[in-house]
């Protein structure tokens, strides 16, 4: 399965350097070689034992290489809008990065949001600083695929003591007439004592075959605070793989969430290390899956320092023949004392055909810490729908609330209040199996 890609680079990669700033190319041809090395991992690579990585990436997908501009201005025609939350918006369409909007909110002084190629014209070393620098290539495939093909990315950069009030929202827009593979790269940089909150929403609008690698390196400084809420709601032929690697320094906190509401496909990895004293991580996941659809969530959170904490809160609820996994790990390495870690992974499986694969993980070399995990595997309770049924609600009612109820510890953890709102609706129409189109949407299909 590797071949065709080998093929690809070596074909063209002349016309995808030229597509590219140099900051990209720099590092191009180490992640092919790393790349050939390696070869898309089997499951008996322990990251990846739930997934079948060359299976997905088999199929002859086509690549964007020249750079063809979206014939329609998606600001015009898209609306992907989370009422009573204004937003600075941005879209990439399939792994392009348009220009803001003329009406884009103005950003605080020195906050960049912007694809690599107009900040490399002027600040490279902005990029070259961080980029690369946590996804190595010589140790993910999928890292290396994305380093050798990618020929622009998203930086989001926030300057010392720094605070962006208000929240940045990227739609991610997959659109083609033909099968189609986009590899996108996102570099989010905060100086210490920064903040900012970024929304991230994946959108497929056409019924072909997607193929997306995602890449985001996270930096957050000393008394820096990120917020970062991940929304995929795309289509059965929708086939995500995205790597999210973060570090944290002092007194640095971060909340990483990932919500998967529908899709093909699904593998998410997430990297977070504590390297500074009194760091904080929380990261929260849910997964609503039937059909057919694959999810694997796979996180590792590295404890370096002392008195950092790090909580975890993965959800999942499956029907039909859904097939999921979650691999959680907590490393806490010597010398981390203080230590307090919490992870919890649940599931609710509606269906005999649904499956989901967990295994939470502790690893600990230090002697004064806190830290538990705990997985759980069940189903809706009979008597509990006796119970409602009995006051005249009817089962299909009773099913969906009791599903709700249940996905609701996860969306209670989002600080938004307009987007934890929003997100409620949007479970509740899941649930209900209605697939609607935001209000004064010209692009999506109902």
């Amino acid at each position: 399965m590797e071949q065709q890609y080998i093929d690809i680079y070596r074909q063209e990669r002349e016309t995808i350097c030229q597509h590219a700033p140099e900051v990209l190319n720099a590092v191009r041809d180490v992640a092919f070689d790393d790349f050939c090395r390696l070869g898309f991992p089997s499951q008996k690579v322990e990251r990846y034992r739930y997934t079948h990585v060359a299976e997905a990436f088999a199929p002859n997908y086509g690549l964007n290489l020249q750079r063809l501009r979206f014939q329609v201005n998606p600001y015009d025609v898209f609306k992907c809008d989370v009422p009573n939350l204004s937003t600075s918006l941005y879209f990439v369409v399939n792994d392009q990065v348009l220009p803001a909007s003329e009406q884009a909110p103005t950003l605080p002084e020195g906050v960049i949001v912007d694809s690599f190629c107009r900040v490399a014209a002027d600040r490279p070393e902005l990029i070259s600083r961080y980029y690369g620098k946590l996804a190595q290539t010589g140790q993910d495939a999928i890292n290396a695929l994305n380093t050798m093909l990618c020929q622009d990315g998203l930086l989001v950069y926030v300057p010392k003591d720094t605070v962006v009030e208000r929240p940045v929202q990227v739609v991610n827009v997959l659109r083609s007439t033909v099968d189609l593979m986009a590899n996108r790269r996102v570099l989010v940089v905060l100086e210490e004592g920064a903040s900012i909150r970024l929304l991230c929403c994946d959108h497929a609008l056409d019924e072909v075959q997607f193929l997306s690698t995602q890449v985001t390196e996270v930096f957050v400084g000393e008394r820096a605070h990120l917020e970062l809420y991940e929304l995929e709601e795309t289509h059965t032929g929708n086939r995500r793989f995205a790597n999210l690697y973060a570090e944290l320094q002092s007194q640095a906190s971060a909340t990483l969430d990932s919500i998967t509401l529908h899709n093909g496909q699904t593998r998410n990895r997430a990297d977070v290390v504590l390297a500074g004293a009194g760091a904080e991580a929380r990261l929260n996941g849910l997964v609503i899956a039937d059909k057919q659809q694959r999810v694997d969530n796979n996180t590792l959170i590295d404890h370096r320092a002392e008195r950092c904490q790090s909580q975890e809160l993965y959800k999942y609820v499956l029907d039909g023949e859904a097939r999921c996994a979650f691999a959680g790990k907590i490393l806490v390495r010597e010398g981390a004392q203080q230590t307090v870690s919490q992870e919890t992974n649940a599931n609710l499986l509606g269906s005999p055909d649904a499956h989901i694969f967990t295994q939470p993980m502790l690893e600990i070399y230090a002697d004064d810490v806190k830290c538990n995990h705990g997985s759980t595997v069940g189903q809706l309770g009979d008597a509990t729908l006796f119970y409602m049924r009995q006051r005249g609600i009817p089962l299909e009612e009773a099913r969906m609330l009791l599903k709700f109820a249940f996905a609701a510890d996860v969306l209670q953890t989002i600080h938004l209040d307009p987007l934890r709102d929003r997100l409620h609706y949007l479970v509740d129409k899941r649930f209900r199996g209605e697939l609607t189109k935001c209000e004064g949407c010209k692009m999506c299909k109902a």
